[in-house]
């Protein structure tokens, strides 16, 4: 899994974590945190994704 997915996805669970102490807590400030885990998200799925189409290159090419 690509290090810019992985750092993404603990961003959208850290997120997620923040938006239901805000919202136990009474404070409509976890709108926000679930605005920044749904764009988390997002960019761990474009991540994901971007490395598995990438054709994979072995070996240095000269030429």
């Amino acid at each position: 899994m690509p290090r810019l997915a992985v750092y993404s996805l603990i961003v959208c669970v850290l997120a997620v974590a923040a938006a239901v102490v805000s919202f136990v807590q009474g404070s409509f400030l976890g709108v926000v945190w679930v605005l920044l885990a749904g764009l988390s998200s997002n960019m761990t799925w474009y991540y994901f994704k971007r490395e598995r189409i990438r054709p994979s290159v072995t070996g240095d090419v000269t030429g």
